[in-house]
């Protein structure tokens, strides 16, 4: 038998020894270190049990929610959950889905409610008298069907036209109805005499200047002729607010781009803005700066507020005004240029645009934003152009294909209006439509599709 040398021996018994040790202390620590766990664990289920049992009415999904908000909120790591990581049919359940959701309550014990935001909407006014409700009607249809955001519609009409205007925004669908609201007002004239304000230029037009003082709620909106159709969402020139300077406070488009032919450089008997006027049927205003506003005039010299000068102003000059409320627009902006803030001619396209050929650029590059059918022109032959768009929107039913319904037949009626300056360019009125159709089709349908898992 062999035998090994004493150093080797003790040698060898060290080494043992150390080994024996060390797996002696990694076997206490992981005994402590489950033990611990388990008593953690079993403190924090007696907790839960106990919460749970002072609130037995709380159903079981609510038990597993709570539960796991309580684990969430011990253990080192919390688990997040993002609605995009969700399967489709569980995205609604979202807020219950997420640790801590708003639901729960608070340390204090206080019940931590639910955010509710502010819904927006922009704001169109419109002034209708006399024979406008169908005008009317077409023109509101065609802001909420280009639209994005939601709409408020401040509708100012004769007393007899209320009633009706009621009962045709109830027939028209509820897709429809749920993308604006309407509020309706009588003819007001809050200073001067009101027949006479009501009979300047057309019939009730005059209602316009008083909106910064009756729409005192109103922060911002964009006021239009009953003439109007929007070829483009609202949105679009709602944003332009946000490009108004420290002193602006209102904005439109140039009576005319060539002045030598405009007409206020040829025949005003006023002072008007810049070298050929401004047009105020398509007007985007601030009221909240125009209300708070001193402006400057030909009367005194330390300036008056907009309510306080209207009535002295058409006092002056309404012996020498032709276009009523829009003269005293332009008078107004005349001594206050740096308050307007002037849009391009695609915003305000009427027929002087084309009717003696094409002079606005911005419509032949950019195609026409907004149309502004005045001279009457969408209820004769004159620009049947203008007409054609008209009745196209008019006649569109709502729960129609835009493109089979309303975009083709307009394409195809432009074959017939050739013979005319306007007519001839076809291009500038239909680009917009269509990439207004485009854009709110993915708007509201390609958006909206999410892949199934």
């Amino acid at each position: 038998m062999c035998s090994f040398p004493p150093d080797q021996v003790a040698l060898a018994m060290r080494i043992h020894c150390k080994v024996v040790v060390i797996a002696l202390c990694f076997g206490v620590f992981l005994l402590f270190y489950f033990w611990g766990g388990n008593v953690a664990d079993g403190r924090l289920l007696k907790q839960v049990a106990a919460e749970e049992g002072r609130n037995s009415s709380t159903s079981s999904v609510k038990r597993d929610h709570y539960v796991g908000s309580k684990l969430a909120r011990k253990s080192p790591i919390a688990v997040k959950m993002r609605e995009e990581d969700l399967p489709t049919g569980r995205k609604n359940a979202k807020v219950t889905r997420r640790v801590g959701n708003v639901n729960a309550k608070s340390k204090t014990g206080r019940a931590v409610g639910k955010r509710t935001r502010v819904e927006e909407f922009m704001h169109l006014a419109m002034v209708a008298c006399g024979s406008r409700l169908e005008e009317t009607l077409t023109l509101v249809k065609s802001a909420v069907l280009f639209s994005l955001k939601k709409i408020k519609v401040h509708i100012f009409a004769e007393d007899l036209l209320i009633p009706q205007f009621q009962e045709k925004f109830r027939q028209w669908p509820g897709f429809i109805s749920a993308k604006f609201k309407y509020q309706l007002y009588p003819i007001t004239f809050s200073v001067g005499n009101a027949d006479e304000w009501k009979k300047l230029f057309k019939p009730c037009a005059a209602q316009r200047l008083f909106l910064p003082v009756i729409l005192k709620d109103v922060d911002s909106l964009l006021y239009v002729d009953t003439d109007v159709l929007f070829l483009r969402p609202m949105d679009d020139i709602w944003r332009m607010l946000k490009s108004f300077n420290s002193t602006q406070l209102a904005a439109m488009a140039p009576e005319h781009e060539v002045p030598k032919i405009g007409w206020y450089s040829r025949f005003a008997r006023h002072p008007f803005y810049g070298i050929s006027g401004v047009n105020s049927g398509v007007m985007l205003m601030n009221l909240t700066r125009i209300r708070s506003t001193l402006f400057k005039n030909s009367m005194i010299a330390n300036g008056l507020s907009w309510e306080d000068l209207l009535h002295p102003l058409y006092q002056k000059y309404k012996n020498h005004i032709t276009w009523g409320d829009q003269d005293l627009l332009n008078i107004i902006f005349h001594y206050n240029p740096e308050c307007l803030f002037v849009f391009p001619c695609q915003w305000n396209y009427r027929p002087d645009h084309c009717m003696y050929g094409s002079n606005c650029k911005g419509a032949e590059e950019d195609g026409v934003s907004i149309l502004h059918g005045n001279r009457g022109v969408y209820h004769d032959d004159k620009q049947p152009a203008f007409k054609v768009v008209y009745d196209g929107i008019r006649d569109f039913p709502f729960d129609d294909n835009m493109f089979q319904s309303l975009f083709y037949p307009i394409q195809a009626k432009f074959l017939d209006t050739v013979n005319t300056l306007c007519g001839r360019i076809p291009q500038v009125f239909l680009k917009q439509i269509e990439k207004t159709m485009r854009k709110v089709f993915e708007e509201n349908v390609i958006r909206h599709i999410r892949p199934h898992n």
